[in-house]
């Protein structure tokens, strides 16, 4: 036998409601948390109907619409949720769905991981689930592929259901100041160059959040400690981290270079990541709490660079902007919401200054499939940023322009085709500056 799943039994009636409807297949995505010994799984969603899409061939799924759920659905998950796999519910044997699901199972994969800005741990689980379900029938088959090796077959896993998988899991979160600066190509024109240039930029300052000295609950704890260790059984822990990292250590001589402008982010971001109650290692929570604070700033960065250049698109027909100036771009806040059926596990969302609790509910429900109420979400982790009347008249030969409003469509057909702003993670100011 191979691996084992443990499936909070609320995945088995949301899948049972899935198979009562009408038209299949649906296809859709396995939530939880990967363990040496085995792995959780603590909510499943499905994947949304795409608007005005031609009919897949032979009722197949849509591999890129499910792929692309995937990468954005991947970025409203905290540390120590990630995507282990992928479900399909069809009337067909399981064996003939088994190509399919093998072909979704390793797009999704690569798709997250080509985002991902930190290297692989030697300790890092590579298999992913593939589920097929029978809507008939309710049989239920369970596959797990290696995403690490191109030529991985089909190995049968364990699939269990089991009642409050995630009641007792741990929560160590931390409020992280963070102080950016990515210098920007003299020739922005290209959407390549700045995405290279960012990214980058962003990839030296996860290499010292990685190296950087994890403290929870004010101690430097050894890899191999049980973090949970003299507690309770079964009973849920909060941890209070601090992220303490040291200056780049190439002299500033080492990276003069010629560039075109620059890029500032700053301010305050809060991260939080959960780990499962087997026995939980502190090297677990530095990785998941690290991992969580590269991937909701870089996410932010992405996002706003793509809607940048599109201001910058549209600002070419109109005669041209000033050619110093500086540009600051209010971001939005962090919002979590639990997932209630699994316990105290939340999932995010990130709210604009523009935007009133409903706009997040609905999100959260087109992109999660859950149902929360506006009093459901927990506001209070970050503070809307604004832009101070001060910093444009600290400079005031330098034109400040305020962020383009990103469109507030819904998600469908919008936030996955386009991957707009609505899913840029917490933060609360960027500066573009132009030399």
């Amino acid at each position: 036998m191979g691996r084992s799943y443990i499936v909070e039994d609320a995945v088995e009636g949301y899948l049972s409601k899935l198979c009562e409807r009408q038209g299949v297949p649906v296809t859709g995505l396995l939530i939880g948390q990967s363990s040496a010994q085995r792995d959780f799984v603590v909510m499943a969603t499905r994947t949304p109907p795409r608007e005005e899409s031609a009919p897949a061939a032979g009722n197949s799924p849509d591999k890129e619409w499910v792929t692309e759920h995937a990468r954005q659905l991947s970025r409203m998950l905290p540390g120590g949720l990630s995507v282990l796999g992928v479900f399909i519910i069809a009337d067909t044997d399981a064996k003939d769905t088994l190509t399919t699901l093998r072909q979704l199972v390793f797009a999704v994969e690569n798709l997250i991981s080509s985002e991902h800005l930190w290297s692989p741990a030697d300790d890092d689980v590579t298999d992913c689930v593939a589920l097929h379900v029978n809507p008939k029938t309710r049989k239920t088959v369970c596959r797990t592929f290696d995403t690490k090796d191109p030529k991985s077959t089909a190995k049968p896993a364990d699939w269990r259901y089991q009642s409050g998988v995630c009641s007792s899991w741990s929560m160590v979160s931390c409020c992280l100041n963070v102080d950016i600066m990515v210098p920007l190509p003299d020739n922005r024109s290209g959407s390549d160059n700045m995405d290279k240039c960012l990214k980058e930029g962003l990839k030296a300052w996860a290499r010292q959040i990685q190296s950087g000295v994890c403290l929870i609950d004010g101690r430097q704890l050894p890899e191999d400690a049980e973090l949970t260790a003299g507690q309770r059984r079964n009973v849920r822990q909060t941890y209070t981290a601090q992220l303490l990292t040291a200056p780049d250590d190439r002299r500033s001589t080492d990276v003069v270079q010629q560039c075109g402008g620059s890029v500032s982010v700053r301010e305050a971001v809060h991260s939080r990541a959960y780990l499962h109650s087997n026995k939980p290692k502190a090297k677990l929570a530095e990785k998941l709490l690290k991992r969580d604070v590269v991937s909701t700033v870089a996410t932010r960065v992405q996002m706003l660079l793509e809607e940048l250049l599109i201001s910058e698109e549209e600002s070419k027909g109109g005669g041209g902007a000033a050619k110093r100036q500086t540009e600051q771009f209010c971001l939005p806040r962090r919002i979590f919401c639990p997932v209630k059926a699994s316990g105290p596990v939340c999932v995010c969302d990130y709210q604009f200054s523009d935007e009133g609790p409903s706009e997040v509910t609905d999100r959260l429900r087109e992109m999660l499939d859950i149902d929360a109420a506006e009093e459901d979400l927990d506001a209070g982790q970050e503070t809307a940023a604004e832009i101070a009347e001060g910093d444009a008249e600290a400079e005031p030969t330098v034109e400040t322009v305020e962020a383009t409003k990103p469109k507030r469509n819904s998600y469908i057909g919008v936030a996955m085709a386009a991957a707009a702003a609505l899913l840029a993670t917490a933060a609360s100011m960027l500066y573009l500056n132009d030399v």
